[in-house]
C-alpha cells in the first residue's frame, strides 16, 4: 500500500513546478451561527445532529490514537456546516486564495493541491468535489519540492526518514530526490501528499518565503484544506513565531454563514501592548508520551453541575504516564468528548437533577446524545449550570446554548458525547476534548510565549 501511494504521488511531480529563477499583529476572519434554538438546515434535524454528534466521535478516535511590544494579524474566521471553523490563506507568487479548517489538534498546514486532486466522500452541504478550492503549483513561480535531504524533511518524519533517501548518497550535493510523501488520519477522514515550500502572503502585506506546507493529491471526506495550529513545528504558529494567537467562535447554526469573527496572530514584535483585560488563565500541561504533543492540554480539576462537584478519578484528570488521561482544547471536534466513565457521571447528574422532565428515549437513539428530555408543555424550564475549573482558579461557566441544544421547542440534548468502543481498553490519549462547540462566544487566548490557555466570556459577532 505504501508504496503504491508512493507511486501514485510522485506520478504527480510533473505538475508542480520548481522556482524559476518590525512585525505586525494579523487578523484573520473565522466563521460559525448565534442561536438560542440550534438551528439545522435540514429536512432531518435529528438525523443532522446524529451526523455531528458522529464526526466528534471519530474526532476522538483519531485524537486518543498515538502520534513586549507587538505584532498582530487579524483574518475572518467563519462557522461551517460540517462544524468546523475556516479561514483563508494565500499561497504563491502570485497568490492563490484557499480555505483551510483551522484546526489546534494538528499541526501540519496543507491544501487541496493539482488539477488532479482525488477526494473521496467529499460531498457535504455546500460544498462539492468539483467546488473544493484547489491550490495549482504549476501557477506559482515560488513552488518548491522539499528535498530528501532538506532539514525539514527530517524535521516533520523524524531523523530515520534519512534511511529512505536511498537515491541520495552521504556525499551527495545536489540530491534532486524528494521528500517521501506524507499520509496523515483525522478522525473524520485522511489526507496524502508531497511537502513543498511556498510563499504565505498575510493579510498586513508580509510575505513569508519558504514556508512549509502540504501539497495534498489525495483525501478522505476533507471538505477544505487544514490549517494546523497545534504545537509540532511544522504548525503555522510554530513556522511564524507567534508569541500568541486567540479566537472568539461565532455561535454554530451549520449553514456556512457569512458571518465571521477574527483570528488574531500576534508575533509578540512592535510596540504596543496587547493584554486582553478581563482574561483567566490556567497553564498548559505536558503529556508524558511524545505520541501526544501536538494537542494542548490543560489541567482540568472540577467538573460542577449545578450545585454539585462531579467526583471525577484523578487518573482521568491528569495524563499518565502511558499518555492516557487529561484534557486538552481542540478546535477542530464539534462537539465535547469525554471518556465513558467520565461521561456516565456527568450524565448521570443531569438525569438526576433534572428528574422531573420525561426522558426522550426515542430522540437520544436517533441523535447518540444524551440526556435528552422532553420539555413540551412546560412553561418554564430549569437547567443546572455546567462548569469547568481549571488549575489556577480559572473558571469556565458554559452559556446553556453551549451545553443543551433546544432543536424544536419539544426536546433538549446535552451536546456532549462518548463512545462505547472508547471504554477501558482504549488506553491512551486524552480523556476529554473540549470541542469548539463549548468554546463559542469565549475569547479564548493561547499565550505560546508563557505557556497558558486564557479565556473569558465574550459575544463573538
Amino acid at each position: 500500500m505504501a508504496s503504491s501511494l508512493l507511486l501514485f504521488l510522485l506520478s504527480f511531480l510533473i505538475l508542480i513546478t520548481t522556482s524559476k529563477s518590525t512585525p505586525t499583529t494579523i487578523t484573520i476572519p473565522l466563521s460559525a451561527p448565534s442561536f438560542t434554538k440550534l438551528v439545522v438546515p435540514s429536512k432531518d434535524p435529528w438525523g443532522a445532529l446524529s451526523h455531528l454528534a458522529s464526526l466528534s466521535l471519530s474526532r476522538s478516535h483519531h485524537i486518543k490514537s498515538p502520534k513586549t511590544n507587538f505584532s498582530i494579524i487579524k483574518t475572518p474566521l467563519f462557522p461551517r456546516s460540517y462544524g468546523g471553523y475556516s479561514i483563508s490563506l494565500n499561497f504563491g507568487t502570485p497568490p492563490q486564495t484557499v480555505k483551510f479548517v483551522m484546526d489546534t489538534g494538528s499541526s501540519l498546514v496543507w491544501f487541496p493541491c493539482t488539477s488532479r486532486y482525488l477526494c473521496s466522500e467529499c460531498n457535504f452541504p455546500n460544498i462539492t468535489k468539483t467546488g473544493i478550492p484547489i491550490f495549482l503549483p504549476k501557477l506559482s513561480s515560488s513552488s518548491k519540492l522539499i528535498g530528501c535531504k532538506n532539514p525539514r524533511c527530517s524535521l516533520f518524519f523524524g531523523p530515520k526518514i534519512q534511511s529512505k533517501c536511498h537515491e541520495c548518497d552521504s556525499t551527495a550535493q545536489n540530491c534532486t530526490q524528494t521528500c517521501p510523501p506524507y499520509s496523515i488520519q483525522y478522525g473524520s477522514g485522511s489526507t496524502a501528499g508531497l511537502l513543498l515550500s511556498e510563499t504565505l502572503d498575510l493579510p498586513n502585506k508580509k510575505t513569508i518565503p519558504d514556508f512549509l506546507v502540504g501539497c495534498s493529491i489525495l483525501s478522505t471526506r476533507q471538505p477544505e484544506g487544514i490549517a494546523g495550529f497545534g504545537r509540532s513545528t511544522e504548525s503555522l504558529p510554530s513556522q511564524l513565531g507567534l508569541k500568541k494567537f486567540s479566537y472568539c467562535l461565532v455561535s454554530h447554526a451549520f449553514d456556512d454563514t457569512p458571518t465571521s469573527s477574527d483570528l488574531v496572530l500576534d508575533t509578540g514584535s512592535g510596540s504596543g501592548d496587547t493584554k486582553i483585560a478581563g482574561l483567566s488563565y490556567t497553564p498548559f500541561q505536558k503529556n508524558p508520551s511524545t505520541a501526544f504533543g501536538d494537542y494542548y492540554y490543560v489541567l482540568l480539576r472540577n467538573i460542577v453541575i449545578g450545585d454539585t462537584h462531579v467526583k471525577v478519578p484523578y487518573k482521568f484528570l491528569v495524563p499518565g504516564s502511558d499518555g492516557s488521561g487529561g484534557t486538552i482544547v481542540d478546535s477542530g471536534t464539534t462537539f465535547t468528548f469525554m471518556e465513558k466513565p467520565v461521561y456516565e457521571l456527568v450524565t448521570k447528574e443531569f438525569e438526576k437533577q433534572m428528574a422531573h422532565y420525561t426522558v426522550a428515549t426515542e430522540i437520544q437513539n436517533l441523535t447518540g446524545l444524551r440526556p435528552c428530555f422532553n420539555i413540551s408543555g412546560e412553561k418554564s424550564v430549569s437547567i443546572p449550570d455546567l462548569i469547568f475549573q481549571f488549575k489556577g482558579g480559572a473558571k469556565m461557566a458554559l452559556p446553556l446554548s453551549n451545553y443543551f441544544s433546544f432543536i424544536d421547542s419539544g426536546v433538549i440534548c446535552l451536546t456532549i458525547v462518548s463512545d462505547d468502543a472508547l471504554g477501558p481498553g482504549i488506553g491512551a490519549g486524552p480523556a476529554i476534548i473540549l470541542g469548539n462547540y463549548q468554546q463559542r462566544n469565549f475569547h479564548v487566548e493561547f499565550d505560546l510565549e508563557n505557556e497558558r490557555l486564557g479565556f473569558k466570556p465574550q459575544t463573538c459577532v
